[in-house]
C-alpha cells in the first residue's frame, strides 16, 4: 500500500511516499481504508519539531491525525459487523507511528467513529482535532453543560476568535446548534463571509479600532465564553467583553508568554482555561466523540463553501504541499485525497 512517510524532523521535504505491507489489526482494533486524511496545523508541527529534541518518537512516522474512510477488516474483540462500515477517525498519530495518510491505517476500535447516513467522508475527515478541541473549549466553563445537545447554552453567549479557522468554524456551529447567541471575530470581509455561513449570528472586524465597542454592544452584560485562538493578542479585547464568572477557553498561543491584568479579572472571578485535545480525560473524550457524532446526524456540522469551510485538496504524494498549505494559513480545512 501507498503511504507517507518520514525519518527525521523537518521541513515537508522530509515526507516520502513509499510502499508499505499491509496491516493487519490486533486486538480490540480495526483495520480502515482511507478515502480522505485531515491536516491540522499540529500534523505540520510535529513534523517539523519532532518530539522537541531533534529527534521522533519513531523510526519511522506516518503523520496527520484525522481522516475517514471504509473499515475493511477487524482484529479479534471487535463485532464483524463492522466491517463495511464508514467511519471518521480522531488521533490516529498520537502517540503512535502511523497516521492517516496512507491507504491503511489500523487503530483502536473506538477512535474509528461511525459516520451517519448522509455524512459525507469529506466531512468526517474534517472533524477529528477541529471538532473535539471546540467541543472541549464550550463544555470546560464553569457556567457550561459537560454533555452538548440541542438546547445545552440556550441563554448563553459565546464569542469565538477567529471564526474563519477549522476550529472557530466547529465552534460556531456546535454553539448555535446546542442554542447559544454566537458572535464572531474574524479579520477581514471575506472570513466574516464565511463565519455568518457557518451561522454566526453576529461578526466583528478585530482589526477595527471599535471592536471591543462592537461587541459591547452585541453584548452588553458580557460574553460567558471565549473560544481563543490568540490570547496574546487578544488579551484586551477578551478582558474586556468577559461577563463576570465567565470563562476564556484557549487552545493556541503565539510565541512569547501570554501577559495578562490580573486585577481586573479576579474582580470578576474570570477563568482562563486551557485546551489541549490530546491530554482531555477520556471520560470526556468519550463524550466529546459522541456529542459530535449527534451533531452530525442532525446536520449540524456541515462543510465546504457554502457552509463556511472551503476544502482545499491534495493528492497523497502532494502531502508535503498540504502541510505548507496549512502552515502558510490556508482558510477553511485541508484535505488528502485516496480514494
Amino acid at each position: 500500500m501507498r503511504a507517507i512517510v518520514h525519518t527525521e524532523p523537518g521541513a515537508a521535504e522530509v515526507l516520502r511516499l513509499v510502499e508499505r505491507p499491509v496491516p493487519e489489526p490486533g486486538a480490540g482494533e480495526v483495520r480502515v481504508r482511507v478515502h480522505a486524511s485531515g491536516v491540522n496545523p499540529t500534523d505540520w508541527k510535529a513534523r517539523r519539531r519532532g518530539r522537541g529534541d531533534g529527534e521522533l518518537a519513531f523510526p519511522e512516522v506516518v503523520p496527520n491525525q484525522d481522516g475517514a474512510g471504509v473499515v475493511d477488516a477487524v482484529g479479534p474483540g471487535v463485532h464483524p459487523r463492522r466491517v463495511g462500515e464508514r467511519v471518521w477517525l480522531w488521533e490516529a498519530a498520537w502517540e503512535r507511528a502511523d497516521g492517516t495518510a496512507q491507504e491503511l491505517v489500523v487503530l483502536p476500535e473506538r477512535q474509528a467513529v461511525p459516520l451517519p447516513d448522509g455524512a459525507s467522508l469529506e466531512l468526517g475527515a474534517s472533524l477529528g482535532i477541529p471538532a473535539l478541541t471546540a467541543h472541549r473549549c464550550l463544555t470546560v466553563a464553569r457556567c457550561a453543560p459537560h454533555v452538548l445537545a440541542r438546547g445545552a447554552l440556550d441563554g448563553r453567549t459565546v464569542l469565538v476568535a477567529g471564526g474563519a479557522g477549522a476550529v472557530g468554524h466547529a465552534a460556531i456551529q456546535l454553539a448555535g446548534w446546542a442554542g447559544a447567541r454566537v458572535l464572531a471575530t474574524v479579520s477581514s470581509g471575506e472570513k466574516e463571509r464565511l463565519a455568518i455561513a457557518a451561522g454566526a449570528d453576529h461578526v466583528v472586524n478585530y482589526r477595527s479600532e471599535s471592536a471591543v465597542e462592537d461587541v459591547r454592544a452585541l453584548a452588553p452584560d458580557g460574553v460567558d465564553v471565549i473560544v481563543e485562538v490568540a490570547p496574546s493578542a487578544n488579551a484586551a479585547l477578551d478582558a474586556a467583553v468577559v461577563a463576570p464568572g465567565g470563562t476564556v477557553a484557549v487552545y493556541a498561543v503565539e510565541d512569547g508568554d501570554l501577559a495578562l491584568g490580573a486585577w481586573p479579572l479576579m474582580l470578576r472571578n474570570v477563568r482562563y482555561e486551557f485546551v489541549l485535545v490530546y491530554t482531555v480525560p477520556s471520560a470526556a473524550k468519550d463524550q466529546a466523540v459522541a456529542d459530535v457524532s449527534a451533531a452530525v446526524a442532525d446536520g449540524a456540522l456541515p462543510v465546504g463553501e457554502e457552509a463556511g469551510l472551503p476544502l482545499h485538496r491534495f493528492p497523497l504524494e502532494r502531502t508535503g504541499e498540504a502541510h505548507d498549505a496549512v502552515e502558510r494559513g490556508a482558510v477553511g480545512k485541508v484535505l488528502i485525497d485516496l480514494a
